[in-house]
């Protein structure tokens, strides 16, 4: 909920801007949800997410827009990041989303069917990625959203990013980070938000588990971001730490 909330003010802004952009997500999934499926409803998060959030009378402001677009597709098909870049990038922008999973390449594809600004790649985004070059007068924007199930993604991310900031210096990058009971994360975000100048943002909630792997909140780093893009998601995590203190 936070990442999309996030992501979705960010590609709001970066819509306003003069150049096209070539938007790229390494880890794309599905694409749409279905939150009232057997699957969401046994973890309880979209109920008390985005569900609670949209059962309230007046919500946090900084999420309101984020929310009347979840509301106009209804939780049925909620918009993954695929959707959101959907309908916040311009008919200039281009927008590549890999993903290696069978099944949930397959549900990409069908959700982007049509669009001739995007493309769904069934491989390894991060080395597909970086096998692309922005056009002339593209600027790169890359979402990285890695699953984190095990140690090995941290390390894999923390060897890419670096090679691709190398290879687009130019080029932005937001990136998920879940944050841990036992706060594993932490020298892990703090070397990837010292790669550059940008911003981290971070909303944090009571995890529902007393093992050291439970959840306990979610952030996003933006490295080579503007300031602009940087103040939605400040608001939107002081809004969702308000909200999940109560």
């Amino acid at each position: 909920m936070f990442k999309h909330a996030v992501l979705f003010s960010i590609l709001q802004i970066a819509a306003q801007a003069r150049h096209p952009w070539l938007y790229i997500e390494t880890h794309a999934a599905a694409g749409t949800y279905d939150l009232t499926d057997n699957q969401a409803r046994k973890t309880g998060e979209a109920e008390e997410g985005v569900g609670r959030l949209l059962d309230m009378k007046s919500p946090p402001e900084a999420l309101q827009p984020w929310l009347d677009y979840v509301r106009g597709r209804t939780i049925r098909n909620y918009p993954g990041s695929p959707a959101l870049a959907r309908q916040c990038l311009r008919d200039q922008d281009r927008m590549i989303f890999f993903e290696k999973h069978p099944a949930e390449y397959e549900k990409l594809s069908k959700s982007l069917s049509g669009d001739m600004r995007t493309r769904a790649l069934k491989e390894d985004g991060y080395k597909g990625a970086l096998t692309l070059q922005p056009r002339s007068k593209e600027r790169l924007l890359a979402f990285l959203d890695p699953s984190y199930e095990t140690e090995r993604d941290m390390e894999a991310l923390a060897e890419w990013l670096p090679r691709a900031m190398k290879r687009w210096p130019k080029a932005a990058f937001l990136i998920w980070l879940p944050l841990f009971k036992d706060e594993r994360e932490q020298e892990f975000g703090q070397f990837l938000s010292s790669l550059d100048f940008g911003f981290v943002a971070g909303a944090h909630w009571r995890p529902d588990s007393d093992k050291d792997t439970a959840l306990a909140g979610s952030a996003m780093i933006g490295l080579r971001t503007t300031p602009a893009m940087a103040r939605p998601a400040y608001a939107i995590a002081e809004a969702l730490d308000a909200l999940w203190a109560r």
